[in-house]
């Protein structure tokens, strides 16, 4: 039986990486800073922790037996109020970079323990244009200027792994993540994503009521659906492609157009206030014919089913809660 460590298993992403993981016959070791919220993701052993402490990290490898393949989903992140106003940029670099860090190197040390490595890394690392289209094709991404700190992060953390695969002859993948949607994301709060905030206030608004968009509406966006990025995943670690790739949909869309899909799929009718605040790239498309041709892997669900999932999941979780 293959063993799989994923850290950060308390996650969205990562609550879904482990319940595939466990289907494909896998023993999953989970980790993460709170406990399990959601029992349907729960993997074989959960063992609660702060990679932030090098310690605890470190004591993943050699306290326990080896693992066919790490998972490194753990990082400091939220929507676009978390990571585009700059009011926690200092969290959200030193938290990051000090996970990323004290995971591979305590890989590193316990190189003989591992077989391969998953890093998750962002859209963000792009550079931002304001003007264009910007196609994110997987090469441009240099010269660097990514349009936040988060950004940032990952791709200091990119090069980290990257160094060290080379340096230490360690089976290092690393995927950029576009948008991922889906049921069990956070919905409420300044983690909340774009396609979940806003499933979130067409669930609440009345008939006839008001929401609130922050921006124009016309930034423009690719959404993934969660179980898709699982497959994206396991079509990458399955593969021999050590070139960073894309994770995500070729399919553009405006938020105002992402509402409107929202309206139709609530059947409701309302108006829309939009607002100043942070949002980001105001336009960014997804590049994935590499993953199509390095590994045969592209999306499979639409983006009017994914939104679907991810409002009437969103509608039950306030149901439960009256």
């Amino acid at each position: 039986m293959k063993r799989a460590l994923v850290l950060g298993s308390n996650g969205f992403i990562g609550g879904h990486l482990v319940s595939e993981l466990k289907a494909d016959g896998y023993y999953v070791v989970g980790v993460g800073a709170r406990n399990i919220k959601n029992e349907i993701f729960a993997p074989d052993k959960f063992i609660l922790g702060d990679l932030r402490d090098y310690a605890f990290v470190n004591s993943l490898f050699e306290l326990y037996d080896k693992y066919d393949e790490v998972y490194q989903l753990a990082c400091d992140m939220g929507g676009a109020i978390y990571i585009n106003s700059g009011d926690f940029d200092g969290s959200v670099m030193s938290n990051s970079v000090t996970i990323n860090s004290n995971v591979i190197r305590c890989i590193s040390k316990n190189k003989d323990k591992v077989l391969k490595i998953f890093f998750s890394s962002s859209a963000c690392v792009y550079p931002h244009d304001t003007d264009n289209l910007a196609s994110c094709q997987e090469d441009a991404v240099y010269p660097a200027f990514p349009d936040n700190e988060y950004g940032w992060e990952k791709l200091f953390s990119e090069r980290m792994y990257k160094s060290c695969a080379k340096q230490y002859g360690l089976d290092v993948f690393i995927a950029r993540f576009h948008s991922i949607v889906g049921d069990y994301s956070v919905f409420i709060g300044d983690r909340a994503k774009a396609h979940s905030a806003l499933a979130y206030k067409v669930a609440m608004v009345e008939d006839n009521g008001t929401i609130e968009i922050i921006g124009d509406g016309n930034q423009q966006r690719t959404f993934l659906y969660v179980k898709d990025c699982i497959k994206g995943i396991r079509a990458l670690m399955n593969s021999n492609c050590k070139t960073i790739l894309n994770i995500g949909s070729d399919k553009v869309i405006s938020i105002n157009e992402y509402v409107d899909i929202l309206k139709h799929i609530s059947g409701k009718k309302f108006n829309i206030k939009h607002i100043e605040g942070p949002i980001g790239v105001k336009f960014r498309h997804c590049n994935i014919e590499a993953i199509k041709k390095r590994c045969n892997w592209s999306p499979e669900t639409s983006l009017e089913e994914s939104t679907r999932i991810t409002y009437n999941y969103i509608t039950n979780e306030i149901k439960k809660k009256k």
